[in-house]
């Protein structure tokens, strides 16, 4: 897949590469370490803490997290796995992709996440509190899964203004 990383931007909801399952990242070379370049880029540009290579109009299994906004302690994930437990927490949540909405989203306490770095070598990453919501909801963006799917009915009513406005400008 060629991919034109100049040209990666941040996608907003409700966008077909937001909703779609991502594909498994074949192999790491310098066309994805510039891809995950360009989406620092862009997180931090925008003070956000995660971002998924979908979240860029790239359909691919990736994302990055830095939950001080700095490429210092940025931590990339290639074709990650998940596995959550505890008890499901509700708390505020925005995104990057559905901007001016900000909802309670159900969240589990702890994951732990498998992934590849970008030297090829796999990594566990045991998780709670905000570092475990924040790989939740960057993994729900590698499955096609944003905000908008999961806020209840009440955030629905709430945003549903904000939410038409987004899809709105879809059509256009």
């Amino acid at each position: 897949m060629e991919i034109d990383i100049p040209n990666c931007s941040i996608i907003h909801y409700p966008s077909k590469v937001l909703m779609c399952k991502a594909k498994p990242v074949a192999q790491i070379d310098q066309q994805i370490r510039r891809l995950v370049e360009r989406m620092a880029e862009v997180m931090i540009g925008l003070k956000g803490i995660g971002l998924a290579a979908p979240q860029v109009g790239v359909p691919l299994r990736l994302f990055i997290v830095s939950l001080d906004c700095t490429r210092e302690h940025m931590k990339v994930f290639v074709n990650p796995t998940i596995q959550c437990f505890g008890p499901l927490q509700s708390q505020e949540e925005g995104c990057l992709s559905v901007p001016g909405i900000y909802t309670h989203i159900p969240r589990y306490a702890s994951c732990e996440v498998t992934a590849t770095d970008l030297e090829g070598r796999q990594f566990t990453e045991r998780a709670e509190g905000l570092y475990a919501r924040c790989l939740q909801h960057e993994f729900d963006h590698i499955e096609g899964i944003t905000i908008v799917q999961r806020m209840g009915c009440a955030g629905r009513i709430a945003h549903r203004r904000q939410l038409k406005r987004l899809e709105g400008q879809a059509d256009q």
